[in-house]
């Protein structure tokens, strides 16, 4: 499928963008203008999130075949890429799919390897919030906090509210679809054989995505695979240190 595209700019090799779950290409925005300074940069929306068509599934596979057509799309032969969380593993089954597509990767804080359910209470608040009973975000927001604690996350998912002009609010994600596929989304990866392209793994020094211990399955995929860690960030880390997250980009895709 045809994914939405912002794109940023038209100068240096293509940069593409992959946000993560419950997310959006806007929530990188901000880095977006920066790279765009030295690079072409394109934000995509995956499927079930942002403007992006809503679909029934959603796997790896397909997400990776979602990129891989948008760039077909828009005649770009090969690309950098930029992949946090959900949308570090869609560029990481890219790369092992179609090599050829791929200059370099940095994937953030996310490894190619199976993770225990961990949304549970998000699903649960957001189950919970009719949005067709609620007049404000500040009402979806008291009743997400009945199930998540931290004032950052319902902030981030309550940025996919949308508001009509009669008042009425939808989501801009596909809730009911991530929710039944959310065990795909948690899945490992797996190939026949590995990819050799350069890729720095950024993780977040207070973050239990990237561990050591899964450094072997990262390299038995990624042989070529570096790691940089910004000590004192969560899962968050480009949002944290947006500086430096970005001098530790700019040094290795250049």
């Amino acid at each position: 499928m045809d994914l939405f595209c912002k794109r940023y700019s038209d100068v240096g090799d293509p940069l593409i963008i992959l946000h993560g779950l419950f997310g959006n290409q806007g929530n990188w925005s901000q880095h977006a203008k920066i790279f765009a300074n030295t690079f072409s940069v394109y934000g995509l929306d995956q499927r079930n999130h942002g403007r992006s068509d809503w679909q029934n599934s959603m796997s790896y596979l397909e997400m990776a075949n979602d990129v891989r057509e948008t760039m077909k799309i828009h005649e770009i032969e090969s690309a950098n890429f930029i992949g946090h969380s959900m949308g570090g593993k869609t560029a990481m089954q890219l790369a092992l799919m179609w090599p050829q597509l791929v200059k370099k990767l940095v994937i953030v804080d996310i490894a190619p390897v199976s993770y225990k359910p961990h949304h549970d209470q998000i699903f649960a608040g957001l189950n919970e919030l009719s949005l067709d009973m609620v007049d404000s975000r500040s009402d979806a927001d008291e009743i997400l906090a009945e199930y998540i604690a931290e004032k950052s996350v319902r902030d981030f998912l309550l940025a996919n509210m949308l508001k009509d002009e009669e008042g009425n609010y939808s989501w801009r994600m596909n809730v009911d679809v991530i929710q039944k596929d959310y065990p795909k989304l948690i899945e490992g990866l797996a190939s026949e054989a590995p990819c050799k392209k350069d890729v720095l793994f950024i993780r977040g020094g207070n973050s239990d995505y990237v561990l050591p211990e899964y450094e072997k399955e990262i390299l038995a995929l990624f042989p070529k695979a570096q790691f940089q860690t910004i000590d004192g960030t969560g899962h968050w880390v480009h949002a944290e240190q947006p500086e430096l997250f970005q001098a530790m980009v700019h040094k290795f895709l250049k």
